[in-house]
């Protein structure tokens, strides 16, 4: 595994060392990302360290858009709404509201919004509402949705948290991920759709409120063998999340405080997450530091 060596850690700014042996074939990333502060607050947080605030709401089913300019929810009395330079708009009515895990989820270009029903139908339309909704198929797997980069696949867990399923959106077929016995949330398939990362309960762990998670323990899973794979990166990983281009972005913890020994009051005000950016091949290509205030923050979008 070639590891391109980094030093030092510039907020909100990509860290990158140009390597002879290595092109890359797309611009590396700038540090914008999506963020949801408590009371489901979002915001974009940008490459030249600015926040916009993107929407705040009740409700706990919502999305970002990939390109981080756009936010879907489904409210509390089941309208799916999409919020847009300043402007919200319902598009679809009649879903099941006040339901966490039933979360929607966007297409990789930002242009769609799949969303599912409580009787496992999973429909698309587009965002600005210009077409009437799209049947992709029917699959027991409609929790935290996520869509494959190709467009073909979707995945999500049972309301019973005991089932991992993809459905295929060009066959109709669904297939059931083996040996996922408990799982509470779903983060992203890689772009061909044969990879998902995952939340997994530990032990008598239960899957609890199924809610979107702050952070988590990502786990990276082969679909249908259920196959475990090696996470790129050590240290302590509260979040992973593939890009529509195949890269894959690991979110690694601020460095805690040893025991007996408190750190000083402007380390801890500035102490912060990295962004490590892989290849498909598992070379490291890129750290960013996110931003101090987003440490206690879900991670939503990272913005190519």
């Amino acid at each position: 595994m070639k590891i391109r060596v980094v030093t030092g850690v510039a907020l909100g700014a990509a860290l990158v060392v140009p390597s002879a042996a290595w092109a890359a074939p797309t611009p590396d990333l700038s540090g914008a990302a999506v963020y949801a502060a408590a009371g489901n607050q979002l915001s974009r947080y940008t490459a030249a360290g600015e926040w916009h605030p993107l929407a705040s709401f009740g409700a706990a089913q919502f999305a970002a858009s990939p390109d981080g300019t756009k936010v879907a929810w489904i409210t509390e009395s089941g309208n799916l709404n999409i919020r847009e330079r300043g402007k919200t708009r319902t598009i679809v009515s009649g879903l099941q509201g006040s339901t966490p895990c039933l979360t929607p989820v966007w297409s990789a270009d930002s242009a769609k919004v799949a969303y599912p029903s409580a009787d496992g139908t999973i429909n698309a339309v587009r965002a600005d509402g210009s077409n009437a909704p799209r049947k992709l198929g029917v699959s027991k797997g409609v929790c935290h949705l996520a869509w494959s980069g190709n467009g073909r696949y979707l995945a999500g867990y049972t309301s019973t948290g005991d089932g991992l399923y993809r459905l295929d959106a060009k066959t109709g077929k669904t297939v059931i991920v083996k040996g996922v016995k408990s799982i509470n949330h779903v983060q992203s398939l890689s772009p061909d759709g044969t990879k998902a990362v995952v939340a997994l309960p530990e032990g008598a762990q239960a899957p609890a409120t199924r809610t979107w998670p702050t952070t988590f323990k990502p786990v990276i899973l082969e679909i249908p063998s259920g196959k475990r794979l090696k996470l790129p990166a050590k240290g302590n990983a509260i979040g992973a999340y593939y890009l529509p281009d195949g890269r894959l972005v690991m979110r690694m913890a601020a460095p805690r405080t040893q025991p007996g020994h408190a750190a000083p009051a402007h380390a801890a005000a500035h102490a912060h997450n990295t962004l490590v950016v892989f290849d498909s091949a598992g070379n490291e290509l890129q750290r960013l530091a996110e931003p101090p205030k987003a440490k206690n923050q879900a991670l939503l979008q990272v913005v190519p």
